[in-house]
């Protein structure tokens, strides 16, 4: 049996239809009680009829107040507001005779009340409804704009944290592909033309792997996994049995999810650090498990650590508070990404072991690929229900629209 999910829409989703429906609502309410007020005073019927005339009344003027209030709420707050008062000062004046002329209609020959009196006897009433229209309108359209502006910010954010990760992703050193071209040079130079076909194929699987993932996606472990194989297969071309592994990863962890290209970075400042100034090499260990509700992955080596010379010569350049816990511009681009994701929610841990070598350990929250859709997608139905899509649209391009209608009553 399908289930359907019925996201109820936000009042304001639709400007225009918001606007008359308070218009309805308020102005059907005036009549209501006025209507319910003079019938329990037992005033005559025909009351009703003059009740109805000056709620009509009321209502067609409120229509033209709302085109001339639009054109004063962007404009100066001396203009607004000197405008405003102007506005409807006029509309409480035509209101209030209209309302004195009926009522003289109405009681002609039966009172001895005059049109001057009658006028200013009743002022108050349009006074009242038109000033607190007057004020609802106002009220309403500054927190749709503090709505719009605060949604407009968060998806600024949004787009900065984005172009962040991905500036961040797209710096990732190449310095591996570099060497993987020179060795396949080599190899061609040697004639050696089986071992540098099999490097190019696998070159070519993991850069396909890597192209295909969009900045600041996430994905299993178990594909970042396959992609850090498909890399360790073109490595071990260069440095052979110098290049040793070892993965230890729970079930469980496989299917958690993590931003794409996290762990190969890490890997590959292994290497650099330990394996290539290593006569015997080094033996790199991935291990990842789930504890509790986080997920912790750690990557050791067996290289020199800290006090490696190469990684002295990069601590030199590095303020003093830092140089305990970035060996390059490798952990310092995993640290900027972790920051980016998952603000202070994570934890990012390099240095050297009691027992020798390197340990980077990372713990972020434990989420499965379903778990990671679906928390996703009520955040963006969230951000949609502030307000109206027009006042938060967004452009095809991804990019947020600066010019959305601004006010209610269009």
């Amino acid at each position: 049996m399908a289930v359907i999910h019925i996201q109820p829409a936000p009042f304001f989703a639709n400007k225009n239809r918001a606007f008359w429906a308070l218009q309805l609502a308020g102005w059907g309410g005036a009549f209501l009680m006025r209507a319910f007020n003079a019938l329990a005073n037992g005033l005559p019927y025909g009351l009703l009829l003059i009740i109805l005339v000056t709620t009509i009344t009321g209502f067609s003027l409120s229509l033209v107040l709302s085109v001339v209030y639009r054109q004063l709420i962007d404009r100066r707050p001396i203009v607004t507001w000197g405008g405003t008062a102007i506005a409807l000062v006029l509309a409480v004046i035509v209101h209030a005779g209209i309302d004195a002329w009926v009522q003289d209609l109405y009681y002609s020959g039966t009172r001895e009340t005059t049109f001057v009196q009658r006028f200013i006897g009743i002022t108050y009433i349009p006074l009242t409804l038109l000033g607190g229209w007057s004020a609802l309108y106002y009220a309403i359209n500054f927190f749709l704009t503090v709505e719009r502006q605060a949604d407009r910010l968060e998806r600024l954010e949004v787009q900065t944290t984005a172009a962040q990760l991905a500036m961040l992703r797209y710096q990732l050193n190449p310095h591996f592909l570099f060497n993987t071209l020179n060795s396949i040079s080599t190899l061609v130079l040697l004639k050696q033309t089986e071992p540098a076909n099999a490097m190019l194929t696998r070159l070519s699987s993991f850069l396909r792997h890597t192209l295909i993932a969009e900045p600041g996606s996430q994905v299993p472990l178990e594909q970042e996994v396959e992609t850090l194989q498909l890399y360790l297969d073109i490595e071990r071309m260069r440095f052979e049995e110098r290049l040793r592994t070892q993965f230890e990863i729970e079930d469980a962890a496989m299917q958690a999810c993590l931003p794409a290209m996290l762990l190969q970075p890490l890997i590959e400042n292994a290497i650099k650090y330990a394996v290539s100034p290593q006569e015997e090499g080094a033996c790199i260990s991935l291990s990842a498990r789930v504890v509790g509700q986080r997920l912790r992955i750690a990557i050791d080596d067996t290289g020199p650590g800290i006090e490696g010379p190469m990684q002295r010569s990069l601590l030199e350049h590095m303020p003093e508070g830092t140089r305990p816990v970035s060996t390059g511009v490798g952990l310092a681009n995993i640290r900027n990404r972790l920051m980016q994701g998952y603000g202070d929610d994570h934890l990012f841990e390099a240095g050297s072991k009691p027992d020798g070598g390197f340990r980077v350990l990372i713990e972020i929250p434990y989420e499965t690929v379903e778990e990671d859709a679906h928390s996703r997608a009520p955040a963006r139905r969230t951000v949609s229900s502030r307000s109206s899509p027009p006042a938060r649209a967004e452009r095809g391009d991804g990019m947020v629209d600066l010019n959305p209608q601004s006010a209610i009553g269009t």
